[in-house]
């Protein structure tokens, strides 16, 4: 087996949505495909589209695999018999079953489907995941319902603006400008 073919494969298999994998690679390497074919698979499987999470670590990465997804939905929808069969086989690998005529309507309707899923496909950021379950149930977490989520430009001007404050109250205190000394010291080294 080729370097290429083992690749292939070790990707189909992790696409496989009956396996359970963690998938960790370099950029470029085929992370988002991969995600990608195991949510088409999943969708093939009849996995109701409202019931799949799928979770990625930045934005860009979630807009580029829906954008993905989304390609390859619309895709099968216009198809011919020919090139879907070609498609689902490349997608699934040697020793899928044979697609029967009713397989090809329901790939076909896959589009659709997700695109009719109240909410919208799942297909987020950690940060969004974890924003959604504190919104869903703020007070067992401990946050205040309506809370606000600070974005990183905003969280560095309050910072600047905590430090700022800190900064010109110490110089009454020796113990508080030896730590804001400190403090200085180590946003210096970062």
């Amino acid at each position: 087996m080729t370097p290429l073919e083992e690749t292939t494969n070790n990707q189909r298999h992790a696409a496989d949505p009956a396996r359970s994998v963690f998938v960790m690679a370099n950029a470029g390497s085929g992370k988002t495909r991969v995600l990608t074919n195991r949510v088409a698979r999943l969708l093939l499987a009849k996995a109701p589209p409202e019931k799949i999470l799928c979770i990625t670590f930045t934005k860009a990465a979630a807009a580029e695999m829906a954008e993905r997804l989304f390609s390859v939905l619309g895709e099968w929808a216009l198809a011919d018999d020919e090139k879907l069969l070609k498609e689902l086989a490349e997608l699934e690998g040697p020793g899928a079953p044979e697609k029967t005529a009713d397989d090809l309507r329901a790939a076909r309707r896959l589009f659709a489907r997700a695109l009719e899923t109240p909410g919208g496909l799942k297909i987020q950021t950690i940060h969004s995941f974890c924003e959604s379950v504190l919104r869903r149930f703020p007070i067992e977490a401990g946050a205040p319902p309506g809370f606000a989520v600070v974005e990183d430009a905003q969280a560095a001007a309050l910072m600047n603006a905590s430090l700022d404050a800190l900064a010109a109250n110490a110089g009454d205190d020796d113990m508080l400008a030896a730590a804001f000394d400190r403090l200085s010291l180590k946003r210096n080294e970062n």
